[in-house]
């Protein structure tokens, strides 16, 4: 994906608590910002992969099961 300058969706904090969740006892300020960029980033590749599938059913609307086949994809 391409580099886009925009502002940041997720913010650092919840970041910060899942790479801890993961039994980390250090993480750096910049590596939080790397997986924030990268959930990003994913985050938007399937957001965009579900609204097409909703709009190939004829729909308006997102529905978890478009989300659940964009993740699978």
């Amino acid at each position: 994906m391409t580099q886009r300058s925009r502002e940041k969706i997720l913010p650092l904090a919840p970041i910060d608590r899942l790479i801890r969740e993961a039994k980390a006892d250090r993480v750096s300020e910049k590596a939080v910002r790397m997986l924030g960029t990268i959930l990003e980033e994913i985050g938007i590749e399937i957001a965009i992969m579900a609204r097409d599938l909703a709009e190939h059913a004829r729909r308006k609307t997102i529905i978890d099961s478009d989300i659940k086949l964009a993740y699978k994809q």
